[in-house]
């Protein structure tokens, strides 16, 4: 299917990565639901900006029943079932090195906020479009990783873990769903120069970035947005299961 016929759910898409997602699926015709759980203002404001293509609808993703409804208004409002989910929400985290705990002092409750923004949340997304996907026999499934399960320059304990989890997941639900139509992949950044998450990131952290990596430069959200949109086209249909890391270079796997 192509993406102009798409309808995409995007969630924690009123800002950063998820809000470029949104502009990049516009751009190429297809109609996008932006979901935000606290960013209101934010998130109608990008809704207004795209136009007709695209609304604004509200829900913690962690809450089976709030993406429920968020996928049955959508699909009502533009009278087409979702074709490809992005699962991009990021819950209660900002990248900031000089403040991130230590292990003698991080708390389980961390890590069970991540776990739960992560990984319960791309199992309520999952369960909350599955029957549209299978109805159409196709499907696109995107889950938003991180490179720092790979190499983690600023160990952020819980944030990554909770990336490693979803990866598992990505894994399983691309080996159940396949003979349905539906792949299910991950596309993992490094750090985004620069989104609300990654305002607080100290000046050091993206000079070594810059140093490190092969391209001399940090990805931006607009090109992460390009390899998402990679997974949803007709040139990713024989992929599945698969963690594509968008870092200019600097983890090679």
């Amino acid at each position: 299917m192509n993406i102009r016929d798409q309808v995409v759910l995007i969630t924690g898409a009123g800002r950063g990565l998820g809000a470029a997602c949104a502009k990049a699926f516009a751009a190429e015709g297809a109609r996008v639901i932006i979901n935000y759980y606290q960013s209101q203002e934010k998130a109608e404001a990008l809704a207004r900006e795209i136009g007709e293509p695209a609304v604004a609808l509200q829900a913690d993703v962690r809450k089976k029943e709030e993406l429920a409804r968020l996928v049955q208004e959508g699909e009502r409002h533009f009278g087409a079932p979702v074709s490809t989910a992005v699962h991009n929400a990021l819950v209660d985290f900002r990248f900031d090195p000089e403040a991130q705990e230590d292990l003698e002092h991080v708390s389980w409750e961390s890590f069970e906020t991540q776990m739960e923004g992560s990984v319960k949340g791309a199992l309520n997304v999952v369960q909350a479009v599955l029957p549209s996907m299978k109805k159409q026999e196709f499907g696109r499934l995107i889950m938003i990783g991180t490179n720092l399960v790979q190499h983690p320059v600023v160990p952020y304990h819980e944030y990554t873990s909770g990336k490693a989890a979803l990866l598992g997941f990505t894994r399983n639900a691309a080996k159940e769903l396949g003979p349905s139509g539906i792949t299910v992949n991950m596309v993992s950044g490094g750090l985004l120069e620069k989104t609300d998450a990654s305002s607080v990131t100290t000046p050091e952290v993206f000079d070594i970035i810059r140093q490190t990596t092969p391209l001399q430069r940090v990805t931006t959200p607009e090109e992460m947005a390009d390899a998402v949109l990679f997974f949803s086209s007709p040139w990713s249909r024989a992929v599945t299961g698969q963690n594509l890391v968008v870092d200019g270079g600097l983890v090679m796997h």
